[in-house]
């Protein structure tokens, strides 16, 4: 059975940085495609960042680019999120997800729905 555990949240300042780590246990997960969502307080969790299984092609958000990064070590079987200069509005619960490679819409990787395993969640909080 896949678990995907979350670490590194926490409480960070406003232009600090924080990095998160999700580590797979269960199988290897080196071939599958990872993605980090979040969810703020009475918001749907939505799309941050995505890495195929190579880490060669990485997407974001917009709110997040340039200063998020996503990266991963298929050694560890771990994905990372490299969070600087972190807003108040990036306050949320933040969770990994894996996919299997699939055919599919080109920007499925998107949608949560299209994600196989997540993890339980780690909370980020940013203060102003």
């Amino acid at each position: 059975q896949v678990q995907l555990v979350e670490t590194g949240g926490g409480l960070v300042q406003a232009g600090g940085s924080l990095r998160l780590s999700c580590a797979a246990s269960g199988r290897s997960l080196s071939s599958y495609e990872r993605g980090w969502f979040r969810q703020a307080p009475g918001k749907e969790r939505e799309f941050v960042t995505f890495i195929n299984w190579s880490g060669d092609s990485t997407y974001y958000v917009d709110s997040v680019k340039g200063r998020f990064t996503i990266s991963r070590d298929n050694a560890k079987n771990t994905v990372y999120l490299q969070m600087n200069s972190p807003k108040p509005e990036d306050t949320a619960v933040y969770y990994c997800a894996a996919r299997s490679p699939r055919p599919g819409p080109p920007t499925a990787w998107r949608t949560i729905a299209s994600y196989d395993y997540w993890g339980q969640g780690t909370q980020v909080t940013v203060s102003s």
